[in-house]
């Protein structure tokens, strides 16, 4: 493909808005927690940045980003370092990668699209199979039909306190969370999203501890203050990223990086 302006592959764009591409990239990046190192996440953000005048859409060269990496307090990153980042993030679907050429034939800038999973698509039997379904479906499903509409009322699913919490989850976390929401799946919850997190970290419990219930304090006082636009566990995974980053450019800056 031809190099050309940002503005001319506009139509490679898989999102409406710049908001819709925030919220995709937010759910993917959780579903491929540990997939990528402290320094390749850098690169993978620093190319999100990128992306954002088209959403989901970056025309840049490698040695334009990495330098952007070594500017703003980041770590900085080296070019085999971002090349490794967006083979993995090619590898898992995240983004297509295009190789773009002058008119005299030599490479320059690379256009990177970043993909939107479609749910839809996931649970849809691939073209050309179809489902093996007993000879007695149709009467089965008849049947099934007539049985929903004797039962028009759906069951009430029972809400269980925080005393059913499971053992997994700290007591002291139970404790904090079941003052704003007495509900083990809430709880469960918030600390499921603790240890993606904090997945293939080194850090000890006990610093995640005192992280999730700083988080949940923040959360809390948002959601207090004025309605939140995001649902409560993704305003506090970001907040729990943004201290993980925090803490990680602060131990750098000790280490005299």
């Amino acid at each position: 493909m031809k190099v050309a302006h940002i503005e001319e592959f506009a139509h490679l764009s898989n999102f409406s808005s710049l908001k819709e591409f925030n919220n995709s990239i937010e759910q993917q990046m959780l579903e491929l927690k540990g997939t990528f190192t402290k320094s390749e996440s850098i690169a993978i953000k620093r190319l999100i940045r990128y992306a954002a005048k088209i959403p989901g859409v970056c025309l840049a060269k490698i040695g334009t980003i990495v330098a952007a990496t070594h500017r703003d307090g980041e770590m900085g990153i080296s070019r085999s370092t971002f090349k490794r980042a967006v083979l993995k993030a090619k590898d898992s679907g995240l983004l297509t990668i295009i190789e773009l050429e002058r008119k005299n034939g030599s490479q320059t800038a690379n256009l990177y699209v970043f993909n939107r999973i479609s749910l839809s698509q996931c649970a849809e039997p691939p073209k050309g199979e179809q489902l093996d379904l007993p000879v007695n479906y149709q009467s089965f499903e008849t049947n099934n039909i007539k049985e929903k509409e004797r039962n028009t009322e759906p069951p009430v699913p029972e809400i269980l306190d925080a005393s059913f919490t499971s053992e997994k989850v700290p007591s002291a976390f139970t404790g904090i969370v079941s003052s704003f929401f007495d509900d083990c799946s809430v709880i469960e919850e918030f600390w499921r999203m603790t240890g993606f997190a904090f997945k293939g970290l080194d850090y000890c419990r006990d610093t995640m501890l005192e992280m999730s219930v700083a988080s949940f304090k923040q959360t809390v006082r948002a959601m207090k203050k004025k309605p939140l636009r995001r649902n409560k566990f993704a305003y506090y995974w970001g907040i729990l990223q943004k201290k993980l980053d925090d803490l990680y450019f602060s131990e750098l800056f000790e280490l005299g990086f």
